[in-house]
């Protein structure tokens, strides 16, 4: 796929080559067809693609995207400085889905559980996310009652809960299970 233009409205980007929204949906599980509220895998879709600025972001550093924020085509940086000003938190977020993108997972908003991350070892449509992921800073005190609230949630829908706890550019997973006495 070729450098593609996606034009950046607020929190979220449209990407309108049907061949990039496509091959970023079909084969990548990168963004979502606009409108569709439950897109199918391998479907052929012909509107926009919507992104969010993780996802942009991304393919900006693969060279996938060209952003665009109003009518000026940004550089990468500057993308992250703008998604810094929509999201204190987007750096370390991003430096976690950028991991595990690069170690294959599919990454999508965990919003619906109230966590950043509901993660896929296929996609969604072809499998329910096997782990919710949180991220949280190295110096950023959790509190005991959000584990065990995550905790009993995730155990709820069947997921494995991960923190991901970021310190400068490097991350620690951490997961909790339950135990039977």
């Amino acid at each position: 796929m070729s450098s593609n233009e996606v034009i950046v409205i607020g929190g979220k980007a449209l990407i309108f080559d049907e061949e990039a929204v496509n091959t970023l949906y079909s084969k990548h599980f990168i963004g979502k067809p606009f409108g569709i509220k439950k897109p199918k895998p391998g479907e052929r879709y012909k509107g926009p693609l919507e992104l969010s600025l993780l996802e942009t972001v991304y393919l900006c550093e693969k060279s996938l995207a060209r952003p665009k924020i109003g009518s000026h085509e940004v550089s990468c940086d500057k993308l992250i400085e703008y998604a810094l000003e929509q999201d204190p938190r987007f750096k370390e977020v991003y430096i976690v889905y950028r991991d595990l993108r690069d170690k294959g997972f599919v990454v999508r908003s965990g919003m619906k559980y109230g966590v950043d991350f509901a993660v896929y070892e296929k996609g969604p449509g072809l499998e329910h996310a096997p782990y919710l992921v949180q991220v949280y800073r190295y110096e950023e005190y959790i509190n005991p009652i959000h584990i065990v609230r995550v905790g009993r949630l995730s155990h709820s829908v069947r997921k494995t809960m991960v923190f991901a706890i970021v310190e400068g550019d490097s991350i620690r997973y951490v997961s909790f299970g339950w135990i039977k006495f």
